[in-house]
């Protein structure tokens, strides 16, 4: 069960809601999960900022997907 929609994406998928690139970290992928959470952090530090905070939430939630499609 090592694909799209197996248990291990899913519980990727679900790492991801709480800290972006947790779940690429699970799936044991360093480098996509320090930049997904270096990017979200960043944007998040900055919300008052509109544009940077925007740009966060759309690279949280392509953390979210990206995990929950990955094939190894």
């Amino acid at each position: 069960m090592a694909g799209q929609g197996s248990g291990g994406n899913v519980i990727a998928a679900l790492c991801n809601v709480f800290i972006p690139g947790l779940g690429q970290l699970v799936q044991g992928r360093i480098l996509a999960a320090i930049i997904f959470f270096l990017v979200c952090v960043a944007g998040y530090a900055t919300w008052f900022l509109v544009i940077p905070g925007i740009i966060a939430v759309i690279v949280h939630i392509w953390a979210i997907i990206d995990a929950a499609k990955f094939k190894p």
